[in-house]
């Protein structure tokens, strides 16, 4: 399991980023902030994702006045691995 899924916030902008259909980093934001129902702090968004591209799980491109974020194969690939331990250790 990739290190940098250990931390909460960052496991959590992976599982947006991949229920979202091609997100912009500032959306990924919001539907992170919908979902804890508080504000997550710009620094410690920009933080994990800062560490998240740095470790190759996440790439950002420009899109015009927008920045993308999308999963890479490394990426995907932690992620399951982070789902089927949280599934195998439920299950028991």
């Amino acid at each position: 399991m990739s290190r940098w899924l250990q931390s909460g916030l960052r496991r959590d902008v992976c599982i947006t980023i991949a229920g979202l259909d091609d997100p912009t980093v500032s959306g990924v934001k919001r539907a992170l902030e919908k979902q804890y129902e508080s504000r997550v702090r710009p620094k410690t968004f920009h933080g994990a994702i800062d560490g998240l591209e740095s470790q190759g799980l996440v790439e950002r491109s420009a899109d015009g006045a927008h920045e993308r974020v999308s999963l890479t194969e490394t990426g995907k690939s932690a992620l399951r691995e982070q789902f089927e331990w949280m599934t195998d250790t439920l299950a028991d």
